[in-house]
């Protein structure tokens, strides 16, 4: 690797301040290894967390047994500027293998080489931050005038919050019960006079909602005068549905978004927060340039300093696993899911699952079972109140599904 060949020699042999073992088990701090003794007894119980949509089969001892062993802990590593520039900004970055990343990737949302641009982000949330800001400055750039910005009432609370942020106009858009963007509601809330950034949810909060773009663009196009940017917030769906048959509910070439967002943390089991963002080239280039002769020149995107050990993770993990193993790991959770509903439906037990979705929505069992299981819990009228959601990730195996089943059937039974 020519990243290692580069940076190793800057410190090799250099000692650090404490001759410490780098895998002790206690760190001699009471509160840390009290915490650590804590938390360790909840990932004995992974097996059982149901609610959250974290990957909690991560495997990544080898990355860091060579990550301690290279030295690379003694370093900071900056992924400031331009993954995509001729030379990194910062020698001691991992802009190379954020960009093969990058690269990786970017055929499976069907961006065309040389007409795409993207990073790795801190989280899906950073992810959507950069689709509406790159939206917002393209559409002003255009039309000179700030956006709308529409996104369903049922999306990632985050959505709102950044517009929130940028002091954006934001209109929510009223879902059915399946969680999905209305058009006909979309149409109702729509000033054709201004400038439409869309965020499309692929996969929302609660329910895996999958907003259907195909029916919302043909709203939009209605008023062709009206300037549109769409933002797709992928963060888990994002995932797992390119690795389908249904991959082209991702596509780029499809459906003609302009942005997309991914969580690295949820299905790609990267074990702290981040994701993959991309925009179409022309959309960057339309960013304002702010020159920064210490970093190439170019600071387009929000962030300066940008994590340079998360793209390492998802390099990683490219090797490791690749296409075979996350087409193999997305069509299991697909087909848990699957076994779960029909389970539900079995025991006469209320359940909602949108289609192509591993998030399966039920009527809220006893406090005990919420509690065992991590359920995150919910509450919707229209569906009968009280609610609580499975979202069958890697780690849900199927025997653990079969006893959650048998213990709602006892539940029922009891009463």
């Amino acid at each position: 690797m020519n990243f290692l060949k580069i940076v190793l020699p800057v410190f090799k042999g250099k000692k650090t301040t404490e001759e410490t073992n780098p895998l002790q088990k206690k760190s001699g701090y009471e509160a840390l290894d009290e915490w650590v003794d804590a938390v360790m007894k909840l990932h004995e119980a992974q097996d059982t967390c149901f609610g959250y949509p974290c990957n909690q089969d991560i495997h990544l001892m080898s990355f860091y047994a060579w990550f301690v062993g290279s030295g690379l802990q003694e370093l900071t590593l900056n992924n400031a500027g331009d993954p995509f520039s001729d030379e990194p900004a910062f020698v001691m970055s991992t802009q190379k293998f954020e960009r093969e990343v990058m690269e990786w990737f970017a055929p499976y949302y069907d961006f065309e080489p040389d007409k795409y641009w993207g990073l790795v982000t801190m989280s899906g949330t950073d992810g959507n931050s950069h689709g509406i800001y790159f939206g917002t400055t393209s559409l002003k750039r255009k039309t000179g005038k700030l956006p709308v910005v529409y996104v369903s009432d049922e999306a990632h609370y985050s959505n709102y919050r950044l517009t929130y942020l940028q002091n954006l106009d934001v209109r929510l858009v009223k879902t059915g019960v399946d969680g999905c963007m209305i058009p006909e509601e979309l149409e109702k809330v729509l000033d054709p006079s201004r400038p439409c950034l869309m965020v499309y949810a692929m996969g929302s909060t609660f329910k895996g909602a999958v907003d259907n773009q195909k029916a919302l663009n043909a709203v939009l196009e209605k008023y062709p005068e009206m300037e549109v940017y769409r933002h797709v917030d992928a963060a888990l769906f994002g995932g797992y549905l390119p690795f389908t048959e249904y991959r082209k509910m991702v596509s780029h070439k499809e459906l003609g978004y302009d942005s997309i967002s991914i969580s690295g943390h949820k299905f790609f089991s990267i074990n702290s927060p981040s994701g993959l963002f991309f925009c179409t080239r022309e959309v960057y280039d339309n960013q304002q340039d702010i020159s920064v002769p210490y970093l190439n020149n170019n600071m387009r995107m929000i962030n300066c300093s940008r994590s340079g050990i998360d793209p390492l993770k998802f390099w990683w993990f490219i090797q490791k696993i690749g296409h075979q193993g996350w087409s193999k790991e997305a069509n299991t959770i697909l087909e848990r899911s699957d076994y779960l509903e029909a389970e539900l439906k079995r025991i006469g037990w209320f359940v909602l699952r949108n289609q192509l979705s591993n998030t399966v929505v039920l009527k809220r069992p006893s406090e005990r079972i919420c509690k065992k299981y991590m359920l995150a819990t919910g509450y919707d009228e229209k569906l009968g109140g009280n609610l609580a959601h499975v979202v069958v990730m890697q780690h849900v195996r199927r025997k653990y599904l079969a006893q959650f089943i048998e213990e709602l059937q006892q539940e029922s039974g009891e009463k």
